[in-house]
């Protein structure tokens, strides 16, 4: 026998002992293969080289060759999953815009697109003191009562409003999740769900992930249009509206009291819930009322959460209901991931009930302010042709509406060229959008000078679109 064809020979024969002994397992030693097959340590290594050049076996010297985990095998055709196309159907989960927004941004590059606090006026010393305290409590590794934790509850409840109490709440992980439980349960798959436009994209991706058609409903300055959404509820037949009154997401619109009880109006003469994502309450000082310390009948569906006045990683969140419908989410919370984590539950307890909560929320509101006015400014002198849609009362963001000529992602492509992130305004409409827009975050960046150099970067960026 010729050497070379010894080395196929041995190959062959480990090739097939590692489909045998699968993914993580050791091949026979070096040593033990020269015995079973009397061949040469050369033999046996160009083997095995061989095997490791096909992505068959991973070597380590000391140890031995080790079956590699499963993969396509450079020079083979890779495995054919296309039969799973047919076997999931077509409903899509487009996780596009989310992830958009929660991509971190290359280094030197300035980001005016985010929706968390800037990692330096995050409270971590705080919130680590916090957990502490949190994992030194009784039971803090037990089961959690299934709803969440009574003074938690409580808590969101008196932030709420109104009458709401600690029973009408249920604690779930975050904002994300309460919005597609509360769309999960209110709206069965196939139906119209009524929808600002624009409006949230995870919302949007969360409506169409439980195979609910998103409808549009027009907004003005001070928000969605009542007369307008007493017309798609007729049109549409839908049961449910998805709104956001306070601070919008992306028009920074707040809707005043007369036009919150208008809402409310329309909505149950239509036998309608309205899913209020009151996710924005601590990002400003003048927070009106929330809907659902308006409401005497059942009709709102409350989400509160912690997470953007926060941390990212502090996913306590709460739905407020009542009624069959809170029956509803806590049975599809309880089916769908059992309930939050004990010691989150415990450490946002911790530090809402602490004199850092207070001190946090004022040292925010001050910077939102200054950084929103230093925004407005910087986009007056550098980007002049992108008109503001309105001055929020607080938030993280600004609206903009470009130049009708202007090519929305080609701005956004060149602005990422010259070194600055922005949203596409088109991510934030159910249907087609009116004009390019953007939406430019001035929390993200380290400080305001950078900010501005953000600005600056974005108006070269428009400069050289229009020209």
């Amino acid at each position: 026998m010729s050497n070379d064809s010894s080395i196929a020979q041995i190959a062959a024969i480990l090739r097939e002992e590692a489909a045998r002994l699968g993914p993580g397992a050791r091949l026979p030693s070096s040593r033990e293969i020269m015995r079973r097959h009397n061949v040469s340590p050369v033999t046996v290594s160009r083997a095995i080289g061989q095997l490791a050049a096909e992505g068959r076996v991973v070597s380590r010297p000391g140890s031995g060759a080790f079956v590699a985990p499963r993969q396509a095998v450079r020079g083979q055709d890779p495995v054919d999953l296309s039969w799973q196309t047919v076997a999931l159907g077509d409903r899509v989960v487009d996780d596009g815009p989310v992830a958009a927004l929660l991509a971190q941004p290359p280094e030197e590059v300035v980001p005016l697109t985010g929706g968390y606090l800037n990692p330096g006026l995050r409270p971590d010393r705080q919130l680590a003191a916090a957990a502490a305290r949190a994992a030194r409590r009784p039971d803090v590794w037990a089961v959690p009562p299934l709803n969440g934790l009574h003074e938690l509850r409580g808590w969101f409840a008196r932030q709420a409003g109104g009458d709401v109490t600690a029973a009408d709440a249920l604690i779930v992980s975050g904002g994300q999740a309460a919005l597609t439980h509360a769309l999960r349960a209110l709206a069965a798959p196939g139906t119209p769900v009524l929808v600002e436009t624009p409006t949230y994209p995870g919302a949007l991706a969360a409506a169409k992930a439980a195979g609910l058609r998103a409808t549009a409903v027009p907004m003005d300055r001070d928000g969605v249009r009542p007369d307008l959404l007493a017309e798609a509820f007729a049109v549409t037949g839908a049961r449910v509206f998805f709104c956001q009154p306070t601070l919008h997401n992306p028009t920074g619109a707040t809707l005043p009291p007369d036009r919150r009880a208008q809402v409310l109006e329309v909505a149950r003469a239509a036998g309608a819930f309205v899913i209020e994502d009151d996710y924005a309450r601590y990002l400003t000082p003048a927070a009106p009322p929330s809907l659902a310390s308006m409401d005497a009948h059942g009709t709102v569906v409350n989400v509160g959460s912690l997470t953007k006045i926060l941390s990212p990683s502090l996913r306590v969140a709460a739905v407020v209901a009542r009624g069959p419908a809170a029956h509803r989410l806590r049975a599809a919370q309880l089916v769908e991931s059992f309930f939050v984590a004990r010691l989150l539950q415990e450490t946002a307890l911790e530090f809402v009930g602490s004199s850092a909560w207070g001190r946090h929320l004022g040292a925010v509101h001050a910077e939102i302010a200054a950084r929103r006015d230093a925004l407005a400014a910087a986009l007056a002198a550098h980007v002049p042709g992108a008109e503001v849609h309105l001055m929020p009362i607080g938030g993280l963001h600004l609206w903009l509406r470009l130049p009708p000529e202007v090519d929305e992602n080609a701005l956004v492509e060149a602005a990422r060229r010259h070194g600055t992130l922005v949203s596409p305004g088109r991510m934030y409409y159910p249907s087609e959008p009116p004009g390019p827009r953007i939406r430019v975050t001035h929390m993200a960046a380290a400080n305001l000078q950078v900010l501005t150099e953000g600005v600056r970067r974005l108006g070269r960026a428009l400069d050289s679109q229009v020209q």
